[in-house]
Order: C-alpha cells, then sequence, then structure tokens
C-alpha cells in the first residue's frame, strides 16, 4: 500500500496543498500533520477583527468539515521531531514513525521574541497563534497602558485593534520610519497619520533604555527621554521561518527552506512552500526571497502539490500582501524597491498609490492606501501588468482620473 502525501503543516499552505492534491485527482493517502491542537484557521484575523471581539471565534479554513468530506487525515497536535530522509519516514515526538511518498514542508513562520532587561521572557507577548491572540484579548481593557515594539505590519495592527478597544497605545520603532523595509515613506507616512489621528503614540528612531517598578506599575525610560507605563508589553518584531526540522535533516536553509520555482528541494521526494520556504523568482531576475502572504502560500502550494504529483510547473506570480488599520487598506503588490522609479498617483483624501517602474519601463511593483478596499481593483490591474511584462504609460500612471485597466492592452 502506498504510503501517501504526507504535509507537516495545516495552515494555509498545507491546507491548500491537501485540498489541491484532491482536485488533481490523487486517490491514495494524504496526511496533514498540524501541532496545534486546534482545526485549521485563519490567521490574518488574530490581529484585526478576532483581537477587537468583532470575531467570537477563529475561522475555519475552507470551511467546517471539508477535509473529512475530501478523506484527509487531519492529525491535530502533532509534533514532528525528525525527518529520516533515507527511510523515506518522520518520527514524531510522541513516538509514532510515519512513512511517506512525497513530504510537503509548510511549517509557516514563528515570531521573533526579544529580551527586555528587568522584564521577565513571559511578560512580552507574541502575536502569532491563537493561543497569542487570547491571551492578549483577555487582557484587554478601557484605559490599558500597552506598549508595542516594532511598527510593521503586525506591530501596527494590534496597535489599531487595542485603540479600538480603549487602550493606551505606544509604538516604539528603531528605524526612523514605519514600515520601512516594507513599504514606500509616502504611504507610510499616511498610515502614521491615521494612527496618531486616532490616538496612537507613534515613537521613532526609539528604543527603551531603562525598566522600572513604580507603586505596582511597570514604567519605561526611552531613548527620546520619555517615560511611560506598560501594563502590557508586546513584541511585533517581524517573523523568522520555522526551519529547524528541514536543517536537521540536512536540507539546505536559506532565509527559509530552500526551494526551486517549482517549491522542490534538493531532495526529489521532499518539497516546501509557504512561510517557511525561499525560492527564486523569475518576475526579478531569480531573486531568492520569502514571502508572508496567506494567499502567496495558497499559490505556492497548489504548484507544490502538482509537481508532487510529476507536473512541472513553476511559482511565478507577482508577490500581494495587505493590512487593514483603523478605516484604511494597505495593499502591495509585486517589489517596489526593485524599480528604479517611482509615480505617485494622488487620490486627495481618499489616498496614494505609488507605482515603481523598472530602468525598461515594466512595472517591478505597486503599493497603495485608502479608505477599505478603495484601492484594490487598481491593484489587481498593476498585479496583471507585473505578470505580464507590460511597460505601461508614467503619464497615464499619475493621472488620478485616467483608469488603469486599458494599460492592460497595450
Amino acid at each position: 500500500m502506498s504510503a501517501g502525501m504526507v504535509i507537516i503543516g495545516a495552515g494555509e499552505a498545507g491546507v491548500r496543498a491537501a485540498v489541491t492534491l484532491r482536485d488533481q485527482g490523487w486517490t491514495g493517502p494524504i496526511t496533514l500533520l498540524g501541532e496545534e491542537p486546534h482545526t485549521p484557521y485563519e490567521r490574518p484575523p488574530l490581529s484585526k477583527a478576532y483581537l477587537t471581539g468583532a470575531h467570537d471565534s477563529l475561522t475555519d479554513i475552507g470551511g467546517s468539515g471539508r477535509l473529512d468530506e475530501l478523506d484527509i487525515d487531519f492529525r491535530p497536535g502533532v509534533t514532528v521531531e525528525a525527518i529520516k530522509r533515507d527511510a523515506k519516514a518522520l518520527m514524531t515526538r510522541s513516538g509514532e514513525t510515519l512513512h511517506y511518498d512525497k513530504l510537503l514542508l509548510a511549517m509557516g513562520a514563528s515570531a521573533r521574541r526579544i529580551r527586555i532587561p528587568k522584564v521577565p521572557d513571559p511578560s512580552i507577548l507574541l502575536l502569532r497563534s491563537a493561543e497569542d491572540s487570547d491571551r492578549i484579548r483577555e487582557r484587554i481593557r478601557e484605559g490599558l497602558h500597552a506598549v508595542i515594539i516594532g511598527g510593521g505590519f503586525i506591530g501596527l495592527e494590534v496597535a489599531a485593534s487595542l485603540r479600538q478597544r480603549g487602550a493606551e497605545v505606544h509604538v516604539l520603532e528603531l528605524q526612523d520610519e514605519l514600515m520601512k523595509r516594507a513599504v514606500p515613506g509616502v504611504i507610510a507616512q499616511k498610515i502614521r497619520a491615521e494612527h496618531e489621528a486616532r490616538g496612537v503614540n507613534i515613537h521613532l528612531s526609539t528604543r527603551i533604555t531603562d525598566v522600572n517598578t513604580r507603586h505596582d506599575r511597570r514604567m519605561l525610560t526611552l531613548s527620546n527621554g520619555q517615560t511611560i507605563q506598560a501594563d502590557m508589553i508586546i513584541a511585533g518584531v517581524g517573523a523568522a521561518p520555522n526551519t529547524g526540522l528541514a536543517e536537521s535533516a540536512g536540507l539546505r536553509i536559506e532565509n527559509g527552506v530552500a526551494v526551486d520555482g517549482g517549491m522542490r528541494t534538493e531532495d526529489p521526494d521532499i518539497f516546501a512552500a509557504g512561510d517557511c520556504c525561499s525560492f527564486p523568482h523569475p518576475l526579478y531576475d531569480d531573486l531568492r526571497i520569502r514571502l508572508e502572504s496567506w494567499r502567496c502560500a495558497q499559490e505556492q502550494a497548489e504548484v507544490a502539490a502538482r509537481n508532487m504529483l510529476g507536473e512541472s510547473e513553476s511559482y511565478e506570480k507577482a508577490p500581494w500582501f495587505w493590512s487593514d488599520q483603523f478605516d484604511l487598506g494597505l495593499q502591495i503588490v509585486g517589489m517596489t524597491d526593485q524599480g528604479s522609479e517611482t509615480i505617485t498617483r494622488d487620490l486627495g483624501e481618499r489616498g496614494r498609490l505609488l507605482f515603481s517602474l523598472r530602468s525598461d519601463g515594466s512595472l517591478a511593483g505597486a503599493a497603495g492606501v485608502a479608505e477599505g478596499n478603495a484601492i484594490a481593483r487598481d491593484i489587481k490591474v498593476c498585479e496583471r501588468l507585473i505578470n505580464r511584462g507590460i511597460k505601461p504609460n508614467p503619464e497615464v500612471l499619475a493621472d488620478p482620473e485616467a483608469p488603469l485597466k486599458p494599460l492592460l492592452k497595450a
């Protein structure tokens, strides 16, 4: 009997790969291993609607009962401790041995931890899992003094959610700009203005220099000279790919499990997809990148699943990312840092769109921010422009009255 397909990780990538295997006609065994005790759930709401209380429960990936319908053997609470490549077998913490024909690594990433002198490590909260979000949720109260370390996407999403729950929020960022490595400065400035208008205290180029307890209150002294109260400290300083299992198995690690464009490792029977892997992107001269986006994880998983069945596909789509903060929607497609010229489309009070052009005139990336989903349609057009390698007219990009869709006919 075939050992079948085994997937480590029951997030967006793992579930999508399992479903795709069935959609592609695979009738053999599929085993989906999840380390957490839950059924697979969506992570984006953890810093948004779930944290604010707008959602009282976790949102299942793919809908309740989908895995059972497809005869996918989902096993929660399973920790894989070793991959025995020569035997094509996995060793679990409980002592079980699981064999595989093909293996997909979809372990995701873990929130990066920080150390703060005089603050016990358990007092520094993180946000990556449902349990992390629950720890924060149960402590939120009106007037809570919350300090968030890190002005990236997660830190700012949490800041917005806590502020909406009535907390006093301070965001500390070492860089001189929010989200500096991720979005253009104009976009970051609009996000900052929205946070400050909503009462979030933003401290740029700032770190903690001392910690003291006064009358049972933890007080933080900052490098900008201010002293602030910290009833809760949350670290939002990025995520690290979960590569320990792959590294112990002798697989190549390069800012994640290194795979080719088809999501294959150097072991022909082992694939990887999602936040845990890095791959060469053909739209950017095979630059090796790692993506943290639910949609990208799903797309990579589909490619991996088909290649596990013998196809020869490559993942070639432009990266896409989104973030909701207060009433603002931020979307990014492509890689804005790979362009040499930036064109701005001023949407007035509605927002901003920025286009990053390569030296040959093709679109490398686009980023936009506006209320709700106001920019979603334009970002979708930009995605198609990037994927097709079209060289858009810069004058049209800059004109807020000119529709972008006709550029697709170029």
